[in-house]
């Protein structure tokens, strides 16, 4: 099984590309700070590192220039992870050898296209499920509420009789039921609308698609945990493509 390791001394952004990877046959290995990710990529051997520039006791750069230098490890593909205003960091990366760079905050896609192009095995689905979940938003000033019909990690379908046009943006909070029971705080952008002058989805209830465009990493790893292990108490109301 291929491995990759996720490093940063930041908890959260560990589960949030741990979410990213999860529908994907890898094995998963983490370490949270420096020292640790070069004793982690010695022991296992990984093929693929994330890992962020600033840690304690030694930064993601140093880590990367020894395990370049090291003959038995020189092939082990290494992304550093830093903020995309602190320009000079570009080069301390590139400099210790890495062989890609990301910055925060991390978007999915390229996430996962940057992974895939190292590893072939990782998996680009866009799972969806089914649910029930009630929902508050706001747009154009005014407050609104609806049915969250179905959802996945970068938008949803919401079921509502509120009339809005494509493009237009709005903020989004909804709670995840149990086991997760974590509250959902979004922005997102209508994607499409299904209202009975433009119905593109006559099966659907009224109401429009959703493409999330902001949201902080703790909501974005709770909703990808969401969506690849959903609450057992709810049932599919349909299937999308």
């Amino acid at each position: 099984m291929h491995k990759v390791l996720l490093v940063d001394d930041v908890s959260m952004f560990v589960e949030l590309q741990r979410s990213y990877l999860e529908p994907s046959d890898l094995k998963i290995l983490t370490a949270y700070n420096g020292l640790e990710a070069l004793e982690v990529c010695r022991s296992e051997r990984p093929e693929l590192v994330f890992m962020d520039l600033h840690m304690p006791v030694m930064d993601g750069a140093a880590v990367c220039a020894a395990v370049k230098k090291d003959p038995n490890l020189a092939d082990t593909r290494i992304v550093m992870i830093t903020s995309e205003t602190k320009t000079g960091d570009h080069s301390v990366c590139y400099n210790a050898g890495c062989d890609d760079l990301l910055t925060k905050p991390l978007d999915r896609k390229i996430f996962l296209e940057t992974a895939r192009r190292f590893l072939p095995k990782v998996e680009r689905r866009n799972r969806r499920v089914g649910c029930r979940i009630r929902a508050a938003y706001r747009a154009s000033g005014t407050s609104h509420s609806g049915l969250i019909m179905d959802v996945s990690r970068e938008g949803l379908y919401l079921s509502t009789n509120c009339a809005v046009e494509e493009g237009t943006q709005l903020d989004l909070v909804f709670a995840l039921p149990e086991p997760h029971t974590a509250i959902i705080q979004t922005r997102g952008e209508v994607a499409w609308i299904n209202f009975p002058e433009d119905r593109k989805k006559p099966s659907l209830p009224q109401g429009f698609g959703l493409r999330i465009v902001k949201i902080d990493p703790e909501s974005s790893a709770s909703l990808a945990r969401f969506v690849e292990q959903p609450s057992p108490f709810i049932e599919p109301i349909w299937k999308a493509s």
